[in-house]
C-alpha cells in the first residue's frame, strides 16, 4: 500500500501546473516549492526513445557539471606502483591495490561514491562486478574510470563529474546540484547534463529522442519540461 503524500508535499504539488515548463522557469519553480529543512539534491529524469536491450541504442556518458554537485565525492583508487602515490597526492579518499579488492569482497564495503582503477588492476577488479555493478560503481574505460591518468580522473570526479546511463526502461536519472544553489548555476548544470545526454544520442535511435523530461528535488514533486527544443537540436 503506497503512503499518502504529506500536507507539505501536496501544498508544493499544487504550485506545479500540469503543463510543460521552459527549463529556466522549471529550475526556479523547483527551488521555490522546496519544503524540507535539509538541502535537497535536484535531479533530472529523461525518458528517451531508445530500446536499451539493443547494444546500439545504449545511452551512457559523463559530464563535468560547471558548478559541481555541492558535495565532495569520496573516491576509491585501486592501483599499483607509482600510481598509488599519484592518487594520494591528487586527493583520493581511499587508495590501495589487491588489499582493497579483498576488503570489498570480504566486507561488502561500499563507503565511497566513485571507483577508479588502473588497467593493470582490472583483472582483480573484475571480480567485484557483483558488488560494484548494481551500484553503478564498476570502473569502465568509456567513463574514464579505467585509466593511467589517475590524477585527471580524480580531479574531474571531485569537480562534479556525473555519469549517466539509460536504465532498462529507457530513462536517464542524474543529479545536477543542490536546491540551495544560485538559480543561474543550477540552470547551467542542468543544461550541461541535458546537452550531454542529447550529444550521446545513438545513431540507431529513430524518431523522437527525448520523449519527456522532469526536474525535481529529492522530496519534491516533479516539474515537466518542454522537450521541443531538446529534439530540434538532435535533428
Amino acid at each position: 500500500m503506497s503512503q499518502k503524500p504529506g500536507k507539505k508535499y501536496e501544498a508544493a504539488a499544487k504550485q506545479v501546473n500540469p503543463k510543460p515548463y521552459q527549463l529556466a522557469e522549471a529550475v526556479n519553480l523547483v527551488q521555490r516549492i522546496k519544503f524540507t529543512k535539509f538541502d535537497e539534491t535536484v535531479e533530472v529524469h529523461m525518458r528517451l526513445g531508445v530500446d536499451p536491450k539493443h547494444a546500439d541504442q545504449m545511452v551512457r556518458g559523463t559530464v563535468v557539471l560547471p558548478n559541481g554537485l555541492g558535495k565532495s565525492k569520496r573516491v576509491l583508487v585501486i592501483a599499483s606502483g607509482d600510481k598509488i602515490r599519484e592518487a594520494q597526492e591528487a586527493g583520493a579518499d581511499f587508495v590501495g591495490g589487491e588489499e582493497m579488492v579483498t576488503k570489498i569482497q570480504a566486507e561488502n564495503w561500499i563507503d565511497y561514491d566513485a571507483v577508479i582503477a588502473t588497467p593493470d588492476m582490472m583483472r582483480s577488479v573484475g571480480r567485484l562486478g557483483k558488488v560494484l555493478g548494481p551500484r553503478g560503481l564498476m570502473p569502465n574505460p568509456k567513463t574514464g574510470t579505467v585509466t593511467t591518468d589517475v590524477r585527471t580522473a580524480i580531479n574531474e570526479i571531485k569537480a562534479g563529474k556525473v555519469e549517466f546511463r539509460v536504465d532498462k526502461t529507457g530513462v536517464v536519472h542524474a543529479p545536477v546540484g543542490k536546491v540551495s544553489f544560485a538559480s543561474d548555476k543550477l540552470l547551467e548544470n542542468t543544461n550541461s547534463l541535458i546537452q550531454a545526454v542529447i550529444k550521446a544520442k545513438p545513431s540507431a535511435a529513430k524518431g523522437k529522442y527525448v520523449k519527456s523530461a522532469t526536474i525535481c528535488s529529492t522530496m519534491g514533486p516533479g516539474v515537466h519540461l518542454d522537450v521541443t527544443a531538446f529534439n530540434t537540436k538532435t535533428a
